[in-house]
């Protein structure tokens, strides 16, 4: 009977139809909801194993990274700088200077004050351009006397200086007519210029060998050249009677035999039993007579 009334009532049958409608999409709401919830969980896995993947990565990029962090603080052996030989070094910068070397007479014991005098012509007489350098070769002595040492500086040409200059009629005059100045070596009006290696020869006691003995182990030839470059002076001679002043034979009159002035050692004939016997005595362990 009732589907008789709404199939004769067309309102009735659309408002089924709604009816209809609204419980088909109401069921359906669920399931929508549960297809999110699953997405949600494949999202949040996916998330996670992107977020693993990562930290592996970056755990293995550091792994990688530390062997060559380690390849670069490798320690760099040091290199060997090879040992500089001072007189080398002073023959380069000898050839370098401009000028050439001459030689001239002064008064004996007056060669520093030529120099002075010298240097302060040049300045006055506006040859600073043409005399370039005075120089007065000093050396330094170990002087024995009476058994006492003593280091000593003298000029080791008495009676000369060296000059480096441009030689030309004002440089001339002005060096010849210098006060304490009685001539240039060789040709008075046209002197010859010192050969290199009479310049290196007389200059060389100029080299500072202090530093270069002292760098390291390796420098005992330069020692040994410095040590060579003080000389001994004395005041003995072969022959010479002396009497002895310490040591076993202290108070015995000797006659001297040998002088070894490298070592600093006398050989001294004494006469023991009647008969002489060399001894082997130092400088400061005799005295003269």
């Amino acid at each position: 009977m009732q589907n008789e009334e709404t199939q004769n009532n067309p309102e009735a049958t659309l408002d089924a139809a709604l009816d209809a409608l609204v419980e088909a999409t109401s069921g359906a709401e669920p399931e929508a909801g549960a297809d999110d919830a699953e997405v949600s969980e494949v999202s949040e896995t996916s998330a996670d194993e992107l977020s693993d993947t990562e930290g592996t990565a970056s755990a293995e990029d550091a792994d990688d990274a530390a062997p060559v962090a380690e390849s670069e603080a490798v320690d760099v052996p040091e290199v060997d700088v090879p040992e500089v030989d001072p007189y080398d070094e002073f023959k380069r910068d000898l050839r370098t200077r401009r000028g050439k070397w001459y030689v001239i007479h002064s008064y004996a014991g007056y060669e520093r004050k030529v120099k002075s005098n010298l240097e302060n012509r040049r300045e006055t007489m506006g040859a600073l351009d043409d005399i370039h350098e005075i120089q007065v070769p000093m050396e330094d002595v170990v002087e024995i006397k009476n058994g006492q040492r003593k280091m000593v500086t003298r000029v080791r040409i008495p009676g000369y200086v060296l000059v480096r200059m441009d030689l030309n009629e004002n440089s001339w005059s002005v060096v010849r007519h210098t006060p304490g100045v009685t001539g240039f070596v060789g040709n008075a009006h046209n002197p010859v210029p010192l050969r290199f290696n009479e310049v290196f020869e007389m200059l060389k006691t100029t080299v500072q060998l202090g530093d270069a003995a002292g760098a390291s182990a390796a420098s005992g030839a330069g020692k040994a050249s410095a040590q060579s470059a003080i000389q001994a002076e004395i005041d003995f001679e072969v022959g010479e009677t002396i009497t002895i002043k310490e040591g076993s034979f202290a108070g015995l009159p000797g006659s001297i035999s040998e002088i070894n002035t490298a070592s600093g050692k006398l050989t001294v004939l004494v006469s023991l039993f009647e008969r002489e016997t060399p001894v082997e005595l130092s400088f400061d362990q005799v005295t003269k007579i």
